[in-house]
């Protein structure tokens, strides 16, 4: 697992560390790790022009130590100072090394700001280092004319722990900030460098192992690596039953295509057997594209606790993609979440929770998987404030409606109350379709029936829904192709293969 700190944790560990060490050894770590970093991305590190953007905190004498290193070896390196205050240490040993400095404060005169502006467009590397991670809200001048300057740079961008502009805690972007290729991190990854809008700012991501490991706590927010991803595997004692039985309530006469992306998504998701049930042509349907699905045809209309019995025993349900609104989805729902099995509540059902959220008064594990519209609804938010703070917003769901939360969107995160969030690293725009949501319902429906808890199964589903994903649009190395929801079910046994030799390959 990657393992993702809040801010105020990362400094409280960072001021445990630096009481056991001699005065400035941790910055020198950091700037080593920066530096090292920047060599690895220069094409040569002599003869190079680099540009430092220097704020007076931490991150800006974090930079200026790194260019120091750079100098030394050759670089042609200047300093844009962005205020009145620098740090003092790590201006002295720029100097020292050959290193120059152009202010580029609020009292700076419009020539300065001219010729930074023409050092940066000349740059081979850029080094922001002008705000660090306790930085928040958005940036003010003159930091954020140099943090799009620095996003316009044709040179190599490399932020100094954090994107200028980035908020650290939560990945909220508040006006301009800055786009990197790389950014290097010290100590342990920030949730803002895995969640968007923030990780869209960061590029690639280098971690500088600066010492932090023994005095971090539990982390806030944690991202799978392709080996911890462990669906359930059929041992030799397996039989469809004990593989698990999932149960699908999907679709109606008008929404004919989420019944059979669900019950393809559950197919190809492992489970031993899906019963699948809904009206006459949805069932039917289904029966043809999936006939290894068990299908029951269950009337219009209101339906009682009763219903459920003659669909068949299941281990876990899934309900509400393409299901409709009305009475009778409500009574379905009513129903599922009657139950004690986990149940997965996804699309329409969605809907009907937003007027209904007493049905969720239940002892049994409860999945939702609303994308941002959606989640508005749940928990009477604003879809825009939603977007920008994602992870306020999954944690707060997660604790209101006593459920695991996985949000969909550009970074998909799976909250429970009390515990890490967890991040979809695998997620791609090209799952930006109509269907891949009720693919991924069944996905994660066949997992919780497989035995999985609840925030596994729901994280687990994520990463392979995702690669699956980037499998359909580039089979092989190459651009990436359009892909449909069904190109999605189709590589999903990839996906679950490379899975399985991520972790043989651990072992």
């Amino acid at each position: 697992m990657r393992y993702a700190h809040e801010v105020g944790k990362v400094r409280a560990a960072e001021e445990a560390l630096m009481a056991r060490l001699p005065d400035g050894a941790l910055m020198q770590r950091a700037a080593a790790g920066l530096a090292a970093v920047c060599a690895r991305v220069l094409p040569a590190v002599y003869g190079s022009r680099v540009v430092l953007l220097v704020g007076g905190g931490d991150n800006g004498g974090d930079a200026l130590y790194a260019g120091a290193r750079l100098a030394r070896r050759g670089a042609r390196v200047q300093a844009v100072q962005a205020g009145s205050k620098v740090h003092q240490g790590g201006l002295t040993a720029l100097l020292a090394a050959g290193g120059r400095v152009l202010r580029d404060g609020e009292d700076t005169a419009i020539a300065h700001a001219a010729i930074a502006h023409a050092a940066i467009a000349q740059a081979d590397l850029v080094v922001d280092g002008l705000t660090g991670i306790g930085g928040t809200g958005g940036l003010r001048e003159p930091y954020a004319r140099l943090a799009a300057l620095a996003s316009e740079a044709p040179g190599t961008v490399v932020a100094c722990d954090v994107p200028s502009g980035v908020d650290a805690s939560t990945g909220r972007v508040e006006g301009t900030a800055v786009h990197a290729d790389v950014t290097v991190t010290f100590g342990t990854h920030k949730p803002g460098l895995l969640i968007d809008p923030g990780a869209s700012h960061c590029g690639v991501v280098e971690l500088v192992d600066i010492g932090l490991g023994p005095d971090l706590p539990d982390p806030d927010v944690v991202a799978a690596r392709p080996a911890d991803v462990q669906p359930p595997e059929p041992g030799s004692e397996s039989d469809k039953y004990r593989r698990g039985v999932v149960g699908v309530l999907a679709g109606g006469d008008e929404f004919t295509g989420a019944a059979v992306l669900t019950t393809g998504g559950a197919v190809r998701g492992g489970a031993g057997m899906v019963r699948f049930a809904s009206v006459a042509h949805p069932a039917e349907l289904v029966r043809r594209r999936w006939p290894e699905a068990v299908t029951t045809v269950i009337e219009p209309g209101p339906h009682g606790p009763g219903v459920l019995e003659r669909i068949g025993r299941v281990q876990a349900w899934v309900v509400g993609p393409g299901l409709g609104t009305g009475d009778a989805a409500e009574s379905l729902l009513a129903a599922v979440l009657g139950t004690d099995l986990p149940v997965l509540v996804d699309a329409d059902g969605l809907t009907v929770l937003a007027r209904r959220r007493d049905l969720l008064r239940r002892a049994a594990p409860t999945v939702l998987t609303p994308h941002a519209g959606e989640l508005s609804r749940l928990i009477a938010a604003d879809r825009a404030a939603i977007e920008a703070g994602r992870l306020e917003h999954v944690r707060r769901a997660a604790a209101e409606l006593s459920a695991t939360v996985l949000l969909k969107g550009s970074t998909t995160l799976v909250a429970e109350p009390d515990r890490p969030v967890r991040v979809n690293p695998t997620g791609t725009p090209r799952l930006a379709t109509a269907g891949t949501g009720d693919v991924l319902s069944g996905l994660i429906g066949a997992l919780l029936a497989g035995g999985m808890p609840a925030l596994d199964a729901a994280a687990a589903g994520a990463y392979l829904h995702g690669l699956a994903g980037r499998l359909a649009a580039a089979p092989e190395p190459g651009p990436e192709a359009p892909i449909g929801a069904h190109d999605v079910i189709d590589a999903l046994p990839e996906a679950f293969r490379r899975s399985a030799r991520a972790v043989a390959q651990r072992f």
